[in-house]
């Protein structure tokens, strides 16, 4: 149940019984401090009755300062902001006034309508308590100059970000010295850091008959995780394009944390209110009992009123990249009418979101005209609520998605403020019938070209994925997304192996995550 508003703030009594906070810190950067959770192992008790103390185990922890019971802050005062130094000591970026907030940002017709409607709600929270008297103004690139994690790397340059996230991947492996050179030894199978290979491990060992049994996607484009993270690995497959970095440099309070398939899965949490439910306060603390449990990444799909007032809040509050589909609110500004859409009303929000400090944009480019009677005869059609609404643009018009015929004007917006794409699938399958068709693969064929467009411009990609896929057609899918996308990361939005258990969701995708 979402808390009250006298339970709203965290208290350090609700934190995860033990466990604590822990920082590492680097060694390149000495101001990094990478929080961890240290979890107490109960010691171990034989037959004889001899114990044996068991040491802590360290796991992930995408709580932020929330997590910590030294953090005394609020929701109205914000998380600290991390990363600003970091970001103000690489000398390329300048503060500017940034865009007027309008009205229409949050669905109203003119200030007035807004006065009248915030007397109407309960519990409306207008702007950032910050935001009148001490607002920060938002960082934009200085000219000339890409400011990216992508064009860092590309640099050769290890950003403090870079050196964060290293140590948060590993997790304090290194300090436990697992041996899995040794996979095959009988006396180690009891050791509580005793693994099996993985799929690189797999991949790397010369025997003809264990590769055999390693799926061709792996043979195909085999995984490359060392044994350690190093800083270095974290720049050079961020700087191939197998990995992205998704902090906006106007997110400084996000913690540094990484998507790629040479690194840990990554969860996302979907939140967002709609025209009839839940208010700001309710998608603050979604967001952080998302992050108290684990959530990776959290997307704000807000559809209703207050979406910029909403969005702020959970920025300045959220200790993970924040991401959204502009589309959404464009289609706000427009009273909901697709076809009143345009490219103006469009680059606008994106400039407004990138402001505020949204770390990637799902964009349904992909979605061209020429694609759309490809769906004609699926047994779902579009279930896609970006891809349907630029189909209907198209449709309405007779002329090609601007999202696709823009897409070098939003990748200079992208770049200028380190926003990061999830370039959306707005044909994925909505059902196992219609996976793996040609209006899905066409669509998928077109993310890899405007990755690579993306990538000129140094701006990070990664491509969102289908859909609802039966298991032994998911291989197909991985291959042509690793070959048409250049191992870009994919974001998979399931895949949902069957259609008939819904309100488990949850469970479908894992099952085709895991595959």
């Amino acid at each position: 149940m979402i808390a009250t508003k006298d339970s709203f703030e965290p208290h350090s009594s609700e934190q995860l019984p033990a466990s604590k906070k822990v920082f590492v810190e680097g060694t390149l950067h000495p101001d990094v401090r990478v929080p961890m959770r240290e979890i107490e192992v109960s010691d171990t008790k034989s037959y004889t009755g001899a114990v044996t103390p068991n040491d802590p185990v360290r796991v992930y922890d995408c709580s932020g300062p929330w997590g910590d019971p030294a953090f005394t802050g609020t929701s109205e005062q914000g998380l600290p902001a991390l990363r600003r130094g970091w970001i103000l000591q690489r000398g390329d970026v300048e503060e500017i006034d940034g865009r007027e907030v309008k009205p229409q940002d949050d669905g109203y017709l003119s200030g007035k309508h807004a006065e009248y409607a915030s007397k109407a709600e309960k519990n409306r929270l207008v702007e950032f308590p910050g935001l009148t008297s001490h607002r920060r103004r938002p960082l934009r690139a200085k000219a000339g100059k890409v400011v990216t994690q992508l064009a860092y790397a590309r640099a050769g340059i290890i950003t403090p970000e870079m050196e964060f996230i290293a140590i948060r991947e590993n997790m304090g492996w290194a300090d436990l010295r697992i041996a899995i050179d040794d996979l095959r030894a009988d006396n180690k199978r009891n050791d509580l850091g005793k693994q099996h290979a993985g799929s690189s491990q797999l991949v790397n060992r010369k025997s003809d008959i264990v590769n055999s049994y390693t799926p061709s996607v792996f043979r195909k484009f085999p995984q490359r995780i060392p044994a350690e993270i190093t800083p270095e690995f974290v720049r050079s497959e961020v700087a191939a394009g197998r990995a992205i970095i998704p902090n906006n440099i106007n997110h400084p309070e996000s913690e540094p944390m990484i998507i790629g398939r040479n690194f840990l899965v990554k969860i996302n949490a979907n939140i967002g209110n709609s025209a009839v439910a839940s208010s700001i306060e309710e998608e603050v603390e979604k967001m952080r009992w998302a992050t108290k449990w684990g959530a990776d990444t959290v997307m704000d799909l807000s559809t209703g009123k207050n979406i910029h007032a909403t969005r702020e809040w959970i920025l300045r509050n959220s200790p993970v990249p924040i991401g959204t589909v502009p589309i959404y609110q464009a289609l706000e500004k427009v009273g909901g009418k697709a076809e009143d859409l345009t490219w103006e009303l469009f680059r606008d929000t994106l400039i407004e979101q990138a402001e505020q400090g949204v770390d990637y944009f799902t964009i349904h480019a992909g979605v061209l005209l020429r694609f759309v009677p490809l769906t004609a005869n699926r047994m779902t059609g579009i279930v896609s609520r970006g891809g349907s609404i630029m189909a209907k643009w198209c449709l309405s018009h007779h002329q090609e998605n601007f999202l696709y015929t823009h897409w070098n004007d939003i990748c200079d917006i992208m770049a200028a403020y380190d926003v990061a794409f999830s370039i959306g699938d707005g044909l994925r399958p909505g059902s196992i019938a219609d996976a793996n068709d040609e209006a899905q693969f066409a669509e998928l064929r077109t993310q890899g070209e405007l990755t690579q467009v993306a990538w000129k411009h140094g701006v990070q990609v990664m491509n969102e994925g289908p859909g609802h896929v039966p298991m032994h057609l998911i291989r197909e899918n991985m291959e042509k997304q690793l070959e048409w996308c250049a191992e870009a990361p994919f974001y998979t939005l399931g895949p949902l192996t069957t259609d008939i258990a819904p309100g488990y969701d949850h469970i479908t995708s894992a099952i085709g995550a895991a595959m």
